[in-house]
C-alpha cells in the first residue's frame, strides 16, 4: 500500500469512528450520559489521592502550599490538581519524590525546583492533607 492509500483508509476510519458518536447516545444534547462522578471515588482512594479540598481545607492547602513555593499557588486549580496527585506519589511510597513534585508544580510560567518540591512534600505531610 502506498503512502496515499495508507494515510487514506486512515482518514475514512476516522471519520468512520467519529460517525458512530451521534447524538442519539447522549440523548439529543450535547452532556454524554454518562459523566465521571465529581465525588471522591474509591479508585482515588486506593491510588492515595485525597479528595478535592472546599472551603477552609482548601484554603488552608493553598496556604501551605505558598509558604513551601509562593509561585505555586498562582493558578490556585492547578496547585490543587498537583497536590493531590503528588500525594498519590507520597503515599505509594514514590521515588524521586522532590523531582516529582518539582515536575507537578511547574506549569504555565511557573517554574519550581526541586528545593522547593522538597519543601511541597514536607507540606503536604505536615499538613495532613495527604492522609487519605
Amino acid at each position: 500500500m502506498n503512502t496515499r492509500t495508507t494515510a487514506a483508509a486512515l482518514a475514512a476510519g476516522a471519520l468512520l469512528a467519529l460517525t458512530a458518536c451521534s447524538s442519539s447516545e447522549t440523548g439529543g444534547d450535547s452532556k454524554p450520559k454518562a459523566t465521571p462522578s465529581a465525588d471522591y471515588s474509591a479508585a482515588e482512594k486506593a491510588s492515595g489521592i485525597p479528595p478535592v479540598p472546599t472551603g477552609a481545607k482548601r484554603q488552608q492547602l493553598l496556604d501551605a502550599l505558598a509558604k513551601a513555593a509562593p509561585d505555586v499557588v498562582k493558578y490556585e486549580d492547578d496547585a490543587i490538581d498537583a497536590a493531590r496527585n503528588q500525594c498519590s506519589a507520597i503515599n505509594g511510597g514514590g521515588a524521586k519524590l522532590d523531582w516529582t513534585a518539582s515536575q507537578r508544580f511547574t506549569y504555565e510560567d511557573v517554574t519550581t525546583s526541586e528545593a522547593q518540591g522538597k519543601a511541597i512534600n514536607e507540606a503536604l505531610k505536615s499538613s495532613g492533607f495527604c492522609n487519605v
